[in-house]
């Protein structure tokens, strides 16, 4: 049986270009059971990352079991990663939240449902008649459902009328979407997992695959291995296992990913690698953009991101002459510097060759978690429902004739409000409560101090709707214990816009209720009202709010009208939009060279990729009047934070391969938290042999907002660079707050924000380090011919 810790890509199942990836069924059971042992299988999929891997769950004696993949699943054909494999046991946790928690004389005490949700409802009701709306505030998660998230954008904007809501998916994917936006007018990934099976080039900008999606990197194994493998470009300023895999890797320093990424597409033009007839039909802005990467010669570019010039070229040669070219980016481009406009370039590229809509071709702008698209579409973020465009409005007429709520009601005098504003407005004392779901900013957020300090303030009202106690719980007024995966029935959409069907397996423990329950109790007990008088939202289970989000996304490029719970119960995965003229999904988008960006029917209008300025409807409609892709360039911009005399190394953070966010589910199965139990600080080999540093040695890196200890990796990562996994809380610490702890990356993160997707810039912090004591070597597990502690993160 396959060790899912020791080998976390499985055996290679070989093919070649355009045929179908082979089948291979993973599954794991609890110790003893047997597969003729499992009661029944229940159709769900991954939640612990954002592939969409299609599984079932075993369920014995009322219980989760263990999980199995499905062969028949368009995402992974059966085949589970570590986190698929023995996640699901967090559910059976002894310490899951099981009744609701109010606080009294400062400490939290077990309540009913009924008197957690009379101070909720008592608080807001009082707000709203002093304050008004936009004194309340919500913030929720990327891992929901599509049902959940659209009822809490119809509470909260449809409703109360506050302009405060956003997701987590701020701090993992928020540029994914724009960048999406400002280059095709809409959200929605181009391309499909499957134009892995038919590309020559893969390239991959920021985004080690094979610890965030590693089920994804066995697909793009599964290619190396067999004829005509793929050529992979591999940029990230660590030596990843895609790095080690790469014919061509790129190690810039953190925050110049822009300057590269002109000097790239300054030799793509430069020798004739364009098509041309294919940019003058259907995108708009190239000779802006020739401007701008003409004065990006791959010397000047190289003297900015310290990859050699040579290299730069080499790069540019890769992408710009093969025939099928698929680029996929992530979060080493979305959390540092320039983030949007340095992934717009990655867009600029395949533009440029005309790389859309075909078999191997395209661009998948990566997400981080397993419903971030959800949380974008459905309008939980800092977008309105349906990819509709705030700033049109046509757009907020149709969402208000939709919800039968009067047009003022909806906010769009403005944006809606991101994570970072609404930290600052409540620093300041203007939101005043701030409803938190299924996420843990004392632990996720830049500068927890900082944090700290805004979630304990006596002048915020804190709600945290989850299923453990978390650092965020121990800032809460109110506590409500949420049912998790496998215990509720929803829709969830993964990064190149697979939907799938997660069916109730069992009960959730105590009096713990699903996110949807508790919405729609909030509603019901603030006694919301439509236009008519109506109970809002007028739903009341999973079905009916799906089949609301069909109706309110209908017409719209996200379309699911034509997807209904039974279709989704048949076939496992289908990629929106799905009406009439798509009956069973739409593979790519973009294929007849038609864009969302029709300024009547685009999402939004732009931003300066510079200042976050806001392009006006007038200044869009007469750029791009024809809805045609837009090529937009960007000039390279100095970090705010880079490395200086005091701090002279650049720190970043990231993922790993065994943990999800902030290990409340991942630190509670037992063989992910063995193998990545504890944080570490990766430097370059050459930098640790010059401070005296070895495998083992307890360090401190310090920056000017804090300080962490971590036991040293020397490894491959790029001289001057140091790197933490950001996952470790304090939540199984003596101090579950963090206050006193030295264990968080984000005690040292800078609060700051890209300007147009507003995503907080984790990668773009200035560091100094230091040797506490010497360690002995640690422990680790054999993985072929590396290590476990050498699997590493985005």
């Amino acid at each position: 049986m396959r060790d899912g810790i020791a080998e976390p890509w499985g055996m290679r199942t070989p093919y070649g270009p355009g045929e179908d990836w082979p089948v291979r069924v993973d599954c794991h059971l609890a110790d003893g059971l047997e597969p003729g042992d499992v009661d029944r299988w229940v159709r769900t999929a991954a939640v612990l990352h954002s592939n969409g891997d299609g599984l079932d769950i075993a369920v014995k004696d009322g219980r989760i079991a263990g999980v199995r993949g499905r062969a028949d699943d368009r995402v992974n054909h059966g085949r589970l990663d570590p986190k698929d494999l023995f996640g699901w046991q967090a559910n059976n946790a002894p310490d899951r939240l099981r009744t609701p928690l109010v606080r009294d004389n400062g400490v939290l005490r077990e309540s009913t449902w009924d008197e957690a949700m009379d101070r909720i409802v008592q608080r807001s009701r009082a707000l709203l008649d002093t304050e008004g709306p936009t004194s309340l505030g919500f913030y929720t998660s990327g891992q929901l459902f599509a049902e959940e998230y659209y009822t809490l954008a119809a509470i909260a904007r449809g409703a109360l009328g506050t302009n405060h809501l956003d997701g987590n998916t701020r701090l993992c994917t928020a540029t994914a979407g724009e960048s999406l936006k400002e280059s095709f007018g809409c959200d929605g990934q181009p391309s499909s997992y499957t134009d892995i099976d038919h590309a020559d080039v893969i390239a991959l900008f920021g985004h080690n695959v094979a610890a965030t999606q590693p089920v994804l990197w066995s697909r793009i194994l599964d290619r190396l291995a067999g004829p005509q493998p793929p050529r992979l470009l591999c940029v990230d300023p660590r030596q990843t296992p895609v790095a080690e895999a790469a014919e061509l890797h790129l190690a810039p320093l953190p925050g110049t990913n822009v300057a590269l990424m002109n000097g790239i597409l300054h030799e793509v033009i430069l020798h004739g690698w364009c098509d041309e007839a294919w940019i003058n039909e259907h995108t708009v802005g190239y000779d802006d953009l020739l401007k701008v990467v003409r004065d990006y010669p791959p010397e000047r570019a190289a003297s900015i991101c310290g990859v050699p010039a040579d290299e730069i070229r080499s790069a540019a040669r890769l992408v710009g002459t093969t025939d099928r070219l698929l680029c996929t980016v992530l979060q080493g481009f979305y959390q540092s510097n320039q983030a949007t406009a340095a992934a717009v370039q990655v867009n600029n590229l395949v533009l440029l060759r005309g790389m859309l809509g075909k078999p191997g071709c395209g661009v998948l702008q990566m997400n981080g978690q397993p419903s971030a698209e959800n949380t974008r579409e459905c309008g939980a973020n800092g977008d309105l429902t349906g990819f509709r465009n705030w700033n049109n409005d046509a757009h907020v007429a149709q969402l208000a004739e939709l919800w039968n709520v009067p047009m003022e009601q909806i906010p769009h005098d403005g944006p809606p409000t991101h994570l970072m504003k609404m930290l600052d407005l409540a620093e300041s004392g203007d939101l005043r409560f701030w409803w938190i779901s299924a996420t843990n900013p004392a632990v996720s957020l830049p500068e927890l101090a900082r944090v700290r300090k805004i979630l304990g303030q006596d002048s915020l009202f804190l709600v945290v709707q989850d299923a453990f106690r978390t650092e965020t719980t121990e800032f809460a007024d109110v506590v409500l214990p949420a049912a998790m995966w496998g215990e509720k029935t929803g829709t969830f959409t993964n990064a190149d816009r697979t939907v799938h069907l997660s069916e109730k397996a069992v009960d959730p423990p105590g009096q713990a209720r699903p996110d949807l329950d508790i919405f729609l109790d909030y509603a019901r007990q603030m006694n919301l009202r439509d236009r008519d008088g109506a109970a809002f939202p007028p739903w009341h289970d999973s079905e009916s709010a799906y089949a609301a989000w069909q109706k309110a996304s209908a017409g719209r490029p996200c379309d699911y009208s034509g997807l209904s719970y039974e279709k989704l119960r048949v076939v496992s995965g289908v990629q929106w939009p799905v009406d009439e003229a798509h009956p069973d999904g739409t593979e790519r988008l973009y294929a007849d060279g038609k864009f969302f960006a029709d300024p009547d029917y685009c999402e939004e209008y732009g931003k300066d990729l510079h200042t976050g300025e806001p392009v006006s409807p007038e200044e869009y409609r007469e750029y791009n009047p024809d809805g045609k892709a837009m090529l937009k360039p960007a000039e390279y911009l100095v970090p705010e934070e880079p490395p200086s005399t005091d701090y002279p190394f650049a720190l970043i953070t990231g993922r790993t391969l065994y943990h999800f966010h902030t290990r409340t589910k991942t630190g509670r199965a037992p063989q992910l938290e063995t193998a990545a139990p504890e944080v570490w600080a990766e430097l370059s080999r050459q930098d640790a042999e010059r401070a005296g540093i070895t495998e083992g040695d307890l360090l401190e890196i310090r920056t000017p907002r804090g300080r962490v200890r971590a036991k040293a990796r020397p490894c491959g990562i790029r001289d001057g660079v140091l790197f933490l996994p950001f996952h470790y809380g304090y939540w199984d610490t003596a101090d579950p707050t963090g206050a006193d702890g030295v264990r968080a990356a984000n005690e040292l993160t800078i609060t700051a924000w890209d300007p147009v997707s507003k995503q907080p810039l984790f990668k773009t912090a200035a560091a100094a380090l230091r040797k506490i004591s010497d360690g002995t070597p640690r422990e680790t597990i054999a993985l072929g011919d590396r290590a476990v502690s050498e699997q590493l993160v985005d």
